[in-house]
């Protein structure tokens, strides 16, 4: 049986153990550093790149003491940068369009844009006609009423005022009360609402074409129908029967 290699190092004589030893150590290399090669180190500085020297930077307390005070100066290159900006080609080209305000980068004072005629709300003139009764209401552009009258206003009972000739003393005696008091002269714009299918609608409509209503016929720029219409809801009323 082979015998453990502690145990046969010990059997060995003294000499030639140290005789190893000595062979082993001298014969691995020595380590030679880098820098001791005369060659290697002036190819390695020859292929090195010379760094650049870095800038010399501020500290950050020079920074702080040489900047200049923020308040006025930053206000005025601010208002003065402004100013150029208002006063270029594209602000030029965009004050030229009415629905975009740019008075407050020139430093003017604001100006609420002003609407067109178009759009300006007209006066109106209600007109409620079903088979009953007729009701007229002229009110003002806010929807505020200035007169409102019905058949019944002007003494008709029961069934007259459902009739055509009730319906056509009401719309002249509201105009005579409008021009009366003076509305015709305020009033510039007015809408004509008609509204249900009684015989007042085409009373109303009669007057207006008349020479009694031509005062009030050239200010009319709109004619609107607001006549409720019914989809399903409740059921409707028994018919009558004569």
């Amino acid at each position: 049986m082979s015998r453990p290699l502690t145990n046969r190092l010990t059997t060995l004589p003294v000499n030639i153990r140290q005789s190893k030893a000595t062979v082993s150590i001298s014969s691995s290399p020595t380590p030679r550093l880098f820098t001791q090669s005369s060659a290697r180190w002036d190819d390695w500085k020859a292929d090195r790149p010379r760094m650049q020297a870095r800038p010399k930077t501020e500290s950050f307390l020079e920074t702080v003491l040489n900047s200049s005070p923020p308040s006025r100066n930053r206000t005025a290159q601010s208002s003065n940068a402004m100013n150029d900006l208002s006063q270029s080609m594209v602000f030029q080209a965009l004050n030229n369009k009415p629905n975009i305000d740019t008075s407050a980068l020139s430093g003017k004072a604001y100006e609420p844009p002003q609407r067109r005629e178009d759009e300006q709300e007209p006066y109106h003139f209600h007109v409620y006609s079903h088979k009953h009764n007729t009701h007229i209401t002229c009110t003002k552009p806010n929807r505020e009423p200035i007169i409102s009258m019905s058949c019944g206003n002007i003494g008709y009972r029961k069934s007259r005022r459902g009739t055509f000739d009730s319906a056509y003393s009401l719309t002249k005696y509201v105009l005579e009360r409008l021009i009366h008091t003076g509305w015709p002269m305020k009033i510039q714009r007015l809408e004509l609402v008609l509204r249900g299918f009684g015989q007042g609608r085409e009373a109303v409509v009669k007057v207006l074409m008349s020479p009694e209503g031509k005062i009030l016929r050239d200010k009319i720029v709109r004619v609107a129908d607001s006549t409720r219409i019914k989809f399903g809801g409740t059921r409707s009323e028994k018919p009558r029967r004569l």
